[in-house]
């Protein structure tokens, strides 16, 4: 008897402690917010700027897309998650449904995914077509923020959300963030096949000819005449080239740079509502160049005379470029953590999908662990291994920086220092 009573007590125990651990989980469901009931946000001049995240990515980058989503997550903030059209519609409901799951984004609804996108070609007008049309969604479901930014599925954040919003308080709301330069440099060579490619490297280390070599690519950056079927055919087509070239225009300069940006919601407004007809009479231009989003921004901006003194000349992105400099920056891993963590960037990319470094910055940068949100301020719940502190938020208007917000800080006003002096803004770089 004395055995069977152990075995009874044991039972009873283990019972006990199943019953405790079920009400703990219950109670702390019940005292968080409940959907459809979210605390209020307060926006304006007078309160801390929000921001409007673009994320998008290709097939198979599902979780990749929601890793850095969860990282860059704030209630305060507006988010459109992109699937391009490669990916399956399973793949796309699964990415919805892990973004629904997400306590605070039940609550706050400030985040969607598109159900339907458009036929891209990175080369080709379609990419900044697509751009403009999530601008134009955020545009839309809310008006309210304050900064667009852009983030592939390959980016990661270097900062927290409280740090980014502490450091951007103190900046002018009307500043758009974009690299940007009319010298147009190695870029052109992606107008060539690469068979031209090649040869005109030989040239260059045979002849020495680097500077004819840079004035034949600008005029080669900008003469073809491309054609980006994504824009008008339902099925998978590559750009083409026209026979005829155009001449160089001379109603405006063409400028050029990063792709990745955090741009005003002011200068957005003007691109797409446009209250006058520089804006399409760019976009009609650069629906005929090759990575015309990586010129369509930055020529809008520098001809227009209510926006070319509000630029940043920054993308606010961590890369290494390979020598000689290529398409894309190299993958980012460990070696190049204590660099990114001391560059005072925003962000940094690119990564390999789950590469060590992500995990080293979620616990060392971010706070963050797997599955859950950054915390920040606006998380009351209590932190442990079982409980996601975020699942309870109380005051979303407050925050709480941490240390890396000093370095992002430090950058910031070293350029606006440059702002004020009105250096490297729109610059036109004379030939010689």
């Amino acid at each position: 008897m004395g055995a069977e009573k152990k075995w009874l007590f044991t039972l009873f125990s283990a019972a006990m402690l199943s019953l405790i651990f079920i009400l703990h989980l219950s109670m702390s469901a019940i005292t968080s917010p409940g959907d459809g009931f979210p605390t209020p946000i307060f926006r304006g001049p007078h309160y801390p700027p929000t921001f409007a995240y673009y994320i998008s990515g290709g097939p198979g980058s599902k979780d990749q897309i929601f890793r850095l989503f969860l990282a860059v997550y704030h209630p305060r903030n507006r988010y459109l998650l992109h699937l391009r059209r490669e990916a399956s519609d399973d793949e796309r409901r699964a990415l919805a449904a892990a973004v629904v799951a997400v306590p605070a984004v039940r609550n706050f609804r400030n985040a969607d995914v598109v159900g339907k996108p458009n036929r891209i070609n990175f080369m080709g007008a379609s990419n900044m077509a697509e751009t403009l049309r999530a601008a134009a969604i955020l545009l839309k479901v809310d008006s309210g923020w304050d900064w667009f930014i852009t983030l592939s599925a390959s980016d990661y954040p270097l900062v927290t959300q409280d740090d980014l919003t502490h450091v951007f308080s103190s900046v002018r709301r009307g500043l758009n963030f974009i690299d940007h330069t009319s010298d147009l440099g190695w870029k052109e060579l992606s107008f060539f096949s690469f068979r031209e490619y090649f040869l005109n490297i030989l040239l260059i280390f045979c002849h020495g000819w680097l500077k004819l070599f840079s004035n034949v690519c600008r005029e080669e950056r900008i003469q073809p005449i491309v054609v980006d079927p994504a824009l008008y055919l339902a099925r998978r087509s590559q750009i083409f080239q026209a026979t005829k070239k155009r001449p160089t225009p001379d109603g405006f300069k063409i400028f050029t740079g990063s792709s990745w940006v955090t741009l005003s919601r002011k200068f957005l407004e003007y691109c797409i509502l446009g209250w006058e007809n520089l804006p399409r009479t760019l976009l009609m231009y650069f629906n005929n160049v090759m990575l015309s989003e990586e010129g369509y921004f930055h020529t809008v901006i520098c001809n227009s005379p209510e926006f070319m003194n509000t630029t940043v000349n920054t993308d606010l992105r961590f890369m290494i470029w390979g020598k000689p400099p290529t398409m894309d920056p190299l993958f980012l891993n460990l070696s190049n953590f204590n660099q990114m963590a001391q560059s005072g960037a925003a962000f940094a990319r690119q990564f390999h999908r789950d590469d060590p470094v992500l995990n080293l910055i979620d616990r060392e940068i971010l706070n963050r662990r797997p599955w859950q949100v950054s915390p920040g301020a606006w998380c009351t719940g209590r932190d442990s291994w079982w409980n996601d502190p975020c699942n309870q938020w109380g005051d979303v208007n407050v925050f709480r920086p941490g240390p890396l917000a000093r370095r992002l800080g430090e950058t910031i006003s070293h350029l606006m220092e440059d702002v004020k002096l009105q250096v490297n803004q729109c610059k036109i770089k004379i030939k010689r």
